[in-house]
């Protein structure tokens, strides 16, 4: 898409239903279809039992079934709507479907045909199908066949192309011009940035809009971000950008298009919804009026850092987070679901959403048992997936009175912290100098051998056996509404000796008062005096793949059923932008997934790897019912996680702002 504001073609008369029986012209499939993502589509239907082919418009029908109900069937829409999973049955799973439904989009040199995610057409339909919609489109542009999930993947992979002329998802996405990672309106100044060293040496501003290939993580707040290049949806940045609730999207050539117009430091208002970005250039304003989040201050519940002692995470529960932090309570609110269930399990799935007022068959279906199955037995088998499937590695946590203690142990340090204080109360320049400085003096000051004994006796009685520590931090300043923290403080992975424990730990205190974590707790308006921060030392589990899972898919909102899932070989790589992962999409109503991006791989994962992330699908669904702060259970949740052929090893869950 352009970078400038687009006409859309006049919509086709409402009274026009479809384009029934005749060729589809490039001119009518604008006028028919709508656009997402850049590309202008259009809804299909091939009735098989009078091998005629209907073009729907869509203005006047967004899904397919009500309108073969209503223009075909003569069944009213709130018929189909009340029996809409035995229409879907008929029409996406039965062998003998009279219908075959999908969606034809126009790309720069060919049309693409697919089907629904869930549609479980096999070889000999889908070469039907195509063979069929192909007659019926402009043969200006070749016709070719986009697997909608990664069943139909494997099955066109069997078929030859010369039969079947066929093109994946991942090979659209990335190629994909535009891609919107965070909808919203901003209006500030741009700024463009060709290399990290550029951005390394600029000031920035929070009215500022940044354009860069790959924006680095440690970005403050801004008023918006535009990536020239693909990245993922889930790095540590668009996290950010999601939970600051700033417009974030990626757009190819968006370097060479605001050069051309030359928009570069110009005040302009940016937008960013389904279809597109646009940047429109505005008067620079008269004054400067803080943004409306500059005045909405964050409250932290009140911390308690009297002495606490060193716990397994075991022991802990969500509840304990103002002695521990979230990353630690949330971690052992896990360990007892895991050893003793929860009623809440199921709760996203008893809660109607329309158009399907009833979850609990498809739940049963994901976990194999009978569609008619009781909620015990539901709950049952839903405590089994989880207890044979799911695993949280072991560890201990270390309260927030050890950092305390840590820090009056020093007065030094209490010397430093002081004069930070006073350089925020009065705004002063030296804030960033005297942050530096802080860390240092944490970093090298000596671990009273009072604390290294209780970390090291903690170590030894608890994790017995374990060779190699992940050392994470774990803060009442992150993981809140309006403030996720994502990426803001350290966590330090490959952990062996006693010596790197106790320089790792320092290393989490001192991520507390760095630069940026310091810049940006102020804009939210936390006092430095109400944060403290936890540490979680865990055994560093082996792995063959992980990644991160959203319990959402970050570019449709609108889409309850499916949850977004990032993967790489290491899963740092996931988080920290270094490489860009796999990204997958998995249902977790009718099952099923499909393969987004390969990104920097050069395979895709086994079968049987996706098997296992089907499965992390369904646990993350099920927990996200039990970590939602209400009863709609339809606050998504963010895991981290490592995996192995057997078990998914959980090791961060927080909430994710959507």
């Amino acid at each position: 898409m352009s970078l400038t504001s687009v006409v859309a073609p006049s919509p086709a008369p409402e009274t026009v239903a479809a384009l029934v029986g005749d060729r589809l012209s490039l001119s009518a499939l604008h006028q028919l279809g709508g656009t997402l993502g850049g590309y202008s589509f259009v809804k299909v239907v091939v009735d098989r039992e009078r091998s005629v082919i209907h073009f729907l418009n869509d203005a006047r029908h967004s899904f397919h079934a009500i309108y073969i109900g209503e223009e075909i069937l003569g069944v009213p829409e709130e018929r189909v709507r009340a029996e809409i999973d035995s229409y879907n049955d008929a029409f996406y799973h039965a062998p003998d479907r009279r219908f075959l439904l999908g969606i034809l989009a126009r790309h720069d040199q060919m049309l693409s045909l697919e089907t629904v995610e869930v549609d479980t057409m096999p070889a000999e339909l889908i070469r039907e199908f195509h063979a069929f919609v192909a007659q019926y489109v402009d043969p200006a542009l070749p016709l070719v066949f986009k697997p909608a999930n990664q069943r139909q993947e494997r099955l066109v992979r069997e078929i030859p192309a010369a039969e079947l002329p066929r093109v994946f998802a991942h090979e659209l996405f990335s190629t994909a011009p535009f891609v919107a990672l965070n909808p919203g309106t901003a209006t500030g100044r741009l700024r463009v940035f060709r290399t990290e060293a550029e951005y390394r040496a600029a000031t920035l501003d929070w009215s500022d809009i940044i354009v860069m290939d790959r924006v680095p993580d440690d970005i403050p707040r801004l008023a918006g971000i535009v990536n020239a290049r693909h990245t993922t949806p889930l790095s540590h940045t668009n996290v950010l950008a999601t939970g600051w609730q700033i417009p974030n999207a990626v757009q190819l050539g968006a370097l060479a298009e605001i050069d051309r117009r030359d928009l570069d430091g110009k005040w302009v208002e940016y937008t960013v919804d389904a279809q597109e970005l646009t940047l429109r250039e505005v008067d620079e304003p008269a004054g400067t009026t803080p943004p409306s989040w500059y005045a909405q201050r964050v409250t932290l519940e009140q911390p308690e850092a009297d002495h606490s002692p060193i716990v397994n995470l075991a022991r802990l529960r969500a509840s304990d987070r103002y002695r521990y932090g979230t990353k630690a309570a949330n971690l052992g609110e896990l360990h007892h679901v895991l050893a003793h269930g929860s009623q809440r399990l199921l709760g996203f799935y008893q809660v109607p959403r329309p158009p399907r007022e009833n979850l609990l068959p498809h739940l049963a279906q994901l976990l194999g048992v009978s569609a008619a199955s009781s909620v015990t037995d539901l709950a049952e088998a839903a405590r089994r997936l989880l207890d044979e499937r799911v695993r949280v590695p072991r560890g201990i946590a270390l309260p927030f009175s050890l950092q305390r203690r840590f820090l009056e142990s020093s007065p030094r340090i209490q010397q430093a912290i002081g004069k930070l204080k006073m350089a925020l109360e009065l705004d002063a320049r030296e804030i960033e100098p005297l942050c530096v400085e802080l860390q240092s003096l944490i970093r090298s000051a000596r671990m009273p051998g009072a604390l290294a004994g209780e970390i090291d006796s903690a170590l030894v009685s608890q994790l017995a056996g374990v060779r190699t520590f992940v050392v994470r931090s774990s803060s009442n300043a992150e993981d809140l509404a309006g403030f996720s923290a994502a990426g803001i403080y350290e966590s330090l992975n490959h952990v062996t000796t006693a010596e790197r424990i106790f320089a790792s730990v320092k290393e989490v205190w001192a991520s507390l008062v760095s630069v940026r974590s310091v810049r940006l707790r102020r804009q939210a308006g936390i006092s430095l005096d109400e944060c403290y921060m936890g540490v979680v030392i865990q055994e560093q589990v082996a792995a063959d793949f992980g990644g991160v899972l959203v319990t959402t898919n970050p570019m449709n909102r609108a889409d309850f059923r499916t949850v977004y899932v990032n993967v790489s070989p290491k899963v740092t790589d996931v988080v920290d932008g270094s490489a860009l992962p796999m990204q997958y999409l998995y249902s977790t109503v009718e099952g099923g997934g499909r393969t987004v991006s390969l990104g920097d791989a050069a395979a895709d994962l086994d079968e049987r790897a996706h098997e296992q992330l089907q499965r992390l699908a369904v646990a993350g669904r099920l927990l996200q019912g039990h970590f939602s702060p209400d009863y709609t259970f339809g606050s998504p949740v963010d895991i981290e996680w490592l995996a192995d052929r057997d078990h998914v090893h959980i090791v961060q869950l927080r909430p994710y702002s959507a």
